[in-house]
């Protein structure tokens, strides 16, 4: 409730409103602040003198507004009032909201009259100090517009709900704790001024004494005055005008300017409109958790961001020592390079987070004061201001869809420190930016600025690092020992395995690096070049790779069911469901003949494990072989102790399946293409275990040769 106490408060005088009148702009002003900001214009430019002129509305009355009337002045006599020409200025001041608060031109008049009903002087104008939108007054003064019961009783209820105790209204200096209330009078006494204002004798006998505690439940639940026109002050509010988007009442319709207007009932009305403000209420509080959730996430960020600093500190710090005596001048200003990207990011978060606190803190008062208003059984009162706001209840959501809830920065620190040039480049060492930085981020680049730098030197192959593994190939590289000319970068190429056109695998700093996904049993030629802003250097010498004859694998656990157990080095698998389950081998295969092993270690209650081989992508909760992803056998002779052999020939694009080294019928699958892997479905009631490296049959060998 303490964030609603800002839709509560007078944008002139700063205090809980006192008897507020609704102005067309919808905005709420005290009706004694309302009267002390009038300002009275030139009797020429009063409604009454341009109707008789006929002129119409002149052209300063928009001078800085939105260029349109709140009201029909033909209708009203309010129209929208920029400024007056000839109307002296009169230094504006500030509220304790911090909104323009214009004083009256020339002081009020004395006068017997309260503030509320004391007449206003002629051709008065008034400006709403929140929107500014200014309007010239009718005969009526202030009592022409209609005053808003829903917000007082709102402020009621926050007012009782925030008082400690209740206070004696009739002392004088100190108000003493209240300790009866008198239901008739309406008045909170203390006991000494019980017995000297309200004796128990007299007419005052019959009066009812009640706690005060009950008093206040018995204020809460008395009923509220109906509201009556403002055109027609003894008529009560009957209908609601849709073109116009008030309440009128009976004699409106007959005579007044809602004769020819679209009228429907009132309780049909307010209980629409309630609808619309609870449905647009839905809508702005999901916004305000997700707020909530966000500030969360920003107030980690900031801790993440302190934890990535003090890390990227001490690798800074560890790399500065490792360097000789020059690069140690170089260290303070690294650091503090280091120090004010932290700075920046923390205050890029935390002005967001300070942004995003206000914001989420205006919206969770408008809906506070919004589920109060809907709580209000006043239909005329609540249709006076419901337009306005289902249109701030909208606009507020609008607002936080706008990209408020995307955090501005990232908590990392994407910074590399490049220790590769020589002595006397120390003075160019810098941070080299290693990844994309958010907007608002300054980057951090290395700029070379020797514009006549020559290329680098063909680097060279280290062939003692220079290695095979399965189906992956490692090469390391470095500049030649001479070389004074840094290279920025390298490119390491390689050909298609039979002796095709060359292709760049790699583009970066590093000098080594390991190329997967070859085809076994192939043989590769690589190369490297070195480039910098000047150009590229020439090629190194080619190397020749040769890739496994054979294939060494084992089950993938980052690709398997979460059900799948694994043992053995990911060798051996089982399951810890009785569904079926998918496993698939670590290594893929594109080409040339493949053969693996699997033999059953535990095979109870005759389950139905599946072997074969499957895209990356197979369903890994049903059997193997159930969708189109997957081709496997399922029965056939297997029992505990069985060995199934697996033969996958992509160069003849067939697939064999072997039990206990007997081939099981012809070729099981043909036109077999593309990337495959090893797969096995199994439950917890079967256990096997992978061998591979194995070569090909000799029967199978010498038959494909003979084909």
């Amino acid at each position: 409730m303490e964030e609603m106490e800002e839709e509560l408060k007078c944008p002139v005088c700063g205090s809980f409103y006192r008897e507020p009148i609704i102005l067309p702009c919808s905005h709420n002003l005290c009706q004694a602040c309302a009267r002390n900001i009038l300002v009275q214009t030139p009797e020429s430019e009063s409604p009454q003198s341009r109707r008789a002129s006929g002129s119409g509305v002149s052209d300063y009355d928009y001078l800085d507004l939105d260029k349109m009337s709140l009201y029909s002045e033909a209708d009203s006599g309010y129209g929208s009032y920029g400024g007056f020409a000839s109307a002296p200025t009169t230094p504006c001041q500030k509220s304790p909201n911090g909104v323009r608060v214009f004083p009256p031109a020339m002081p009020p008049p004395a006068t017997h009259l309260s503030p509320a009903l004391a007449p206003v002087p002629r051709n008065s104008c008034i400006t709403c100090p929140q929107c500014h939108r200014s309007l010239i007054l009718d005969d009526r003064g202030l009592r022409g517009f209609p005053k808003n019961r829903v917000l007082e009783g709102v402020i009621d209820r926050y007012q009782q709900s925030k008082a400690a105790a209740l206070k004696c209204q009739l002392c004088e200096k100190a108000p003493k704790e209240a300790t009866v209330m008198c239901e008739q009078c309406d008045v909170f006494y203390c006991d000494p001024c019980r017995l000297r204002c309200h004796p128990p004798r007299g007419p005052l006998a019959k009066h009812r004494l009640v706690p005060p505690a009950q008093g206040r439940v018995s204020r809460r639940l008395s009923p509220r005055k109906v509201s009556t026109c403002t055109d027609h002050e003894l008529e009560n509010h009957s209908m609601y005008c849709v073109q116009c988007k008030m309440p009128v009442c009976y004699q409106c319709l007959e005579e007044g300017k809602h004769s020819s207007h679209e009228v429907k009932a009132l309780g049909a009305m307010w209980k629409l409109h309630k609808s619309q403000l609870s449905q647009a209420l839905n809508g702005l509080s999901d916004r305000a958790k997700e707020a909530k959730e966000f500030l969360v996430q920003l107030r980690t960020m900031v801790q993440q961001i302190q934890e990535n600093s003090v890390e990227f500190e001490a690798c800074l710090v560890a790399q500065c020592d490792a360097l000789i005596d020059a690069l140690n001048r170089r260290k303070a200003q690294l650091l503090a390079r280091v120090n004010k990207e932290h700075e920046h990011k923390l205050k890029v978060v935390r002005d967001q987070i300070s942004h995003c606190t206000v914001k989420l803190r205006q919206t969770t008062g408008l809906m506070e004061y919004c589920l109060e208003v809907i709580k209000e059984n006043d239909p005329s009162g609540f249709l006076q201001i419901s337009d306005a706001l289902i249109r701030r209840v909208h606009l507020t959501e609008d607002q936080w869809g706008k990209g408020t809830l995307t955090p501005r920065m990232t908590t990392d620190f994407d910074l590399s420190l490049d220790n590769s040039p020589l002595l006397q480049s120390i003075h160019q060492l810098d941070f080299v930016q290693m990844k994309v930085q958010p907007r608002n981020c300054d980057a951090l680049h290395f700029q070379n600025t020797k514009a006549s730098s020559p290329v680098p030197a063909t680097p060279i192959l280290q062939l003692e690092e220079c290695c095979t593994h399965n189906n992956s190939a490692t090469l390391s590289w470095k500049q030649p020992p001479l070389s004074t000319v840094p290279a920025e970068g390298y490119i390491l190429e390689l050909d298609d395995g039979n002796g095709g056109q060359f292709r760049e695998v790699y583009v970066g700093k590093e000098t080594m690096c390991t190329v997967d996904g070859l085809h076994f049993n192939s043989t590769y030629n690589a190369r490297i070049k070195a480039f910098n802003k000047t150009g590229v250097s020439q090629y190194s010498k080619t190397l020749v790779l040769q890739t496994s004859e054979v294939a060494w694998f084992a089950f993938d656990p980052g690709s398997a069911h979460s059900d799948i157990i694994f043992s053995n080095d990911n060798l051996t698998v089982t399951c810890s469901s009785y569904d079926d389950r998918v496993v698939l081998g670590k290594t893929g295969f594109s080409k040339g003949v493949h053969y693996w092993e699997l033999t059953v270690d535990r095979y109870d209650n005759h389950p139905d494990p599946a072997f074969g081989v499957a895209r990356i992508d197979v369903m890994k909760d049903v059997m193997l072989g159930k969708d189109d992803k997957a081709w496997a056998i399922t029965e056939g002779g297997i029992t505990k102790g069985a060995t199934i052999g697996v033969l996958l020939d992509l160069n003849r694009k067939t697939l064999t399946f072997f039990i206990n080294d007997e081939q099981q019928g012809p070729i099981a699958f043909e036109n077999v293409e593309g990337m495959f892997f090893p797969a096995v479905s199994l439950n917890r009631n079967v256990q096997v275990t992978l061998h591979t490296g194995l070569p090909v049959p000799d029967f199978y060998s010498s038959r494909a040769s003979i084909a």
